[in-house]
């Protein structure tokens, strides 16, 4: 069975990368829209006839500390993988922990039925190998909908069959109380999300819209750990790197043209200043010897004429570099993460 469900999730994304070049896309994290909302409304119809139903009758004829301990014992098996990727993320201590949980869990907690981990202070964690992927610089690519698998992003997509692989019940035997088990499994984690389905049946206008939101904006932040996203200037994509180099030669520019008009103003200023002084009628000045009152006034617009040179000459004001490009800063940083 496990064979049949890793060649489906293959065979829907080479459906995907088939059906790409006639997809039609408005958001550009999902450039497959038209092939996604196909297969989300596949989903939701397989959902509304058969696990929504199932886990509704789970959820009232089964006890709720039998469902807790349902939910226990594959959180349980589920820590085994979280423990080797927080490893593989360089997350020693993370890792560490993991092992003491599914240790005690699987002694004292009786096969991971109680958790015991939980209430002696270890915390839970969760991990795949699509956040190790993540961790490790791979890009999360397009938004992507598989049949009976659900929301993925390309690169989650490319590591799911690994997980599948690292999940320790997979290698349960007999083959029919692994089968057993995988169905119990799903229906008890439907039935945890049944309040919030139906919230979001209620309240989102545009259901699909409103899962691929979420989702994405959940998968950041489990890639980062519930942190901003890395704005380290190598983690920038070349466009950005691009704006910068354009906004500088911009500086550069401006900061010549601020200089050039002020040696025009200045120079303007000084022809001004010597066409409004008193000449004679020869065009030379005039060497009439000036009354003290008048050689008095004559000094005062002389000072206030150099005056206003010295304020046109003064070297023009360039805004320093981070003023000019705080718009641009702000927008680098608020760009979405290419790296999901």
């Amino acid at each position: 069975m496990k064979t049949h469900m890793r060649s489906g999730a293959l065979a829907a994304l080479l459906a995907v990368t088939t059906l790409s070049g006639c997809a039609t896309a408005t958001n550009p994290k999902d450039p497959f829209e038209g092939f996604n909302r196909a297969m989300f409304g596949f989903n939701d119809a397989v959902d509304k006839v058969a696990f929504k139903p199932a886990a509704t009758i789970y959820s009232k004829v089964v006890p709720g500390f039998v469902q807790t301990g349902v939910g226990n014992f594959f959180g349980n098996l589920a820590d085994v993988w979280t423990m080797v990727n927080n490893m593989l993320q360089g997350k020693m201590a993370d890792g560490l922990s993991d092992m003491m949980r599914v240790a005690v869990n699987s002694t004292l907690g009786l096969g991971g039925v109680l958790d015991i981990g939980s209430e002696a202070g270890m915390a839970k964690h969760k991990e795949d190998f699509g956040q190790t992927l993540g961790k490790w610089g791979v890009k999360g690519g397009p938004y992507v909908v598989l049949p009976i698998f659900g929301s993925f992003t390309l690169r989650d997509s490319l590591a799911f069959p690994l997980d599948f692989k690292g999940d320790p019940w997979g290698y349960k035997t007999p083959v029919r109380w692994r089968n057993v088990g995988t169905v119990l499994r799903l229906v008890d984690k439907r039935a945890a999300v049944l309040d919030a389905s139906s919230l979001i049946e209620e309240a989102a206008l545009d259901k699909y819209e409103f899962v691929r939101d979420a989702f994405l904006q959940r998968r950041a932040n489990q890639i980062y750990d519930g942190e901003s996203a890395p704005k380290d200037k190598s983690s920038l994509n070349h466009d950005s790197q691009d704006d910068d180099s354009a906004y500088t030669q911009q500086e550069a520019e401006a900061a010549e043209t601020s200089a050039a008009a002020s040696e025009a103003a200045a120079a303007t200023a000084r022809a001004t200043a010597a066409a409004t002084e008193p000449r004679g009628r020869s065009g030379v000045e005039s060497v009439t010897p000036a009354k003290p009152a008048d050689a008095a006034v004559k000094k005062d617009g002389q000072e206030q004429v150099s005056g206003r040179e010295r304020q046109v000459r003064q070297p023009p004001v360039v805004l320093p570099a981070s003023s000019v490009t705080t718009d641009q800063t702000l927008m680098v940083e608020a760009k979405p993460s290419s790296d999901l």
